[in-house]
């Protein structure tokens, strides 16, 4: 009875081990035991697995066009900028408005709202904030002494700014007290700066803006405080040192700047022309090669436009908003620009488009900023007589350094995507 369990044990293990068949202990036992190998099934082949090697396959890069005109490489993003943003009483009193839920007491979207259109259509917009932030109820002053509303700081988010430039004649008009209360009204509405400071440590940061296509710094220095006192030398970027702005573009460029662009605050009021200290300094800025754009502003006037070694200088934007000034006509006229950057197969970077479009500061006898350019894009200011004059001064101002031979071109908004 226990040989047939024994049998098929054995044919177990010879089957499980054929190279005992040739063995002369196997054939003994399968003799004894009356077993045959025949009883093992069949050889059956074992498959080995394939081994895929798996090629990742290369990432196709992603283009990153920007906001405006159409990229001519993979990579672009677009900047805009405007003047001085410079509030007299007859630009605040207008926006007076009943205590809202927020504490605010004056509505500056009704003057401001028609630089809207065009900061939308860039990557960052840039403003020009020159006075510095009253406190909370406190009484706004205009000339010499500005304090200005904290709720323009509100508008100037609502708008489309991205951030503002801090460093003026008139950063330390309300002292120590008044540069720090600035920075903080602005940050509290989201928007960046760069100029003034709150601290050293705040003083050797730079500011240095991210797009999808790139990163971008703005390196800005006045030529003067007015002759007020300044209590902390690193409180505002001033004097206006050519080697101390390249010494800042060098630091951008280590933290991870692609492009660095230098704005001064500097030159003669009310001039439509560029004097030699804007001069000799932009073009040292472009000549160290660490800039790639600089645009200004302080004269209250519209300057021109200078490709310099390949490289775009706006000498003065003119003011971002004023109240007219019956003895200076060149203060009521405001200039705003784009920029395109793009960026080649090298990796290196240069402005591809150049746009400007000009502006005056009513309509409908009140103070409003209109844009003049030729598609009228908040239809007539003053009057198509006023407007065209207007615009016609700004284009011959923009184009007397030779602006428009190098590319520089009216910007249409009504026709962009």
């Amino acid at each position: 009875m226990l040989l047939v369990p024994l049998k098929q044990t054995v044919v177990a293990v010879l089957c499980q081990n054929k190279d005992m068949k040739r063995g002369i202990i196997a054939g003994l036992l399968a003799i004894s035991l009356g077993l045959t190998l025949g009883a093992c099934a069949p050889d059956v082949p074992v498959a080995k697995p394939t081994v895929t090697k798996t090629v990742k396959p290369t990432p196709t890069p992603t283009a990153h066009p920007g906001i405006g005109p159409e990229c001519p490489t993979d990579d672009c993003f677009t900047i805009t900028a405007t003047g001085d943003m410079l509030f007299h009483a007859g630009l605040w009193k207008p926006a007076v408005i009943p205590t809202d839920a927020n504490g605010r007491n004056y509505d500056f979207m009704p003057l401001l709202q028609g630089q809207s259109a065009y900061l939308n259509k860039a990557d960052i917009a840039m403003c020009h904030q020159e006075t510095p932030f009253a406190q909370v109820g406190e009484a706004p002053t205009g000339y010499p002494i500005f304090n200005t509303p904290w709720e323009l700081a509100v508008t100037e988010k609502a708008l489309g700014y991205d951030a503002c430039t801090t460093a003026s004649n008139h950063t330390v008009d309300m002292g120590y007290a008044g540069v720090v209360r600035t920075l903080d009204v602005l940050d509290q509405n989201g928007l960046k700066h760069t100029g003034s400071y709150r601290s050293p440590e705040e003083a050797n940061e730079v500011l240095i803006m991210d797009t999808p296509a790139g990163r971008v710094a703005f390196i800005e220095h006045t030529f003067s405080v007015n002759g007020n006192y300044n209590e902390f030398d690193w409180q505002v970027n001033y004097p206006l040192d050519p080697d101390v702005m390249i010494a800042r573009a060098a630091q951008a460029r280590a933290e991870g700047a692609d492009v660095v662009i230098g704005v001064q605050h500097a030159g003669t009021e009310y001039s439509n022309e560029a004097d030699i200290q804007q001069i000799n300094n932009a073009h040292a800025l472009i000549d160290s090669g660490q800039f790639d754009m600089v645009y200004g502003h302080h004269p209250h006037a519209i300057q021109p436009m200078e490709l310099y070694n390949g490289k775009w200088i706006v000498y003065s934007l003119g003011n971002g908003i004023s109240e007219s000034s019956g003895d200076y006509p060149v203060n009521n006229e405001f200039l705003i620009i784009r920029a395109q950057f793009s960026k080649a197969a090298d990796g290196s970077w240069s402005v591809s488009d150049m746009a400007w479009a000009p502006a005056t500061n009513k309509q409908d006898g009140v103070y409003r900023w209109c844009s003049v350019a030729s598609d009228a894009p908040q239809g007539v200011c003053q009057s198509p007589e006023f407007d065209a004059g207007v615009r016609e001064r700004t284009r011959a101002t923009v184009n007397a350094m030779g602006a428009e031979a190098a590319g520089a071109h009216e910007w249409l908004v009504t026709q962009d995507k």
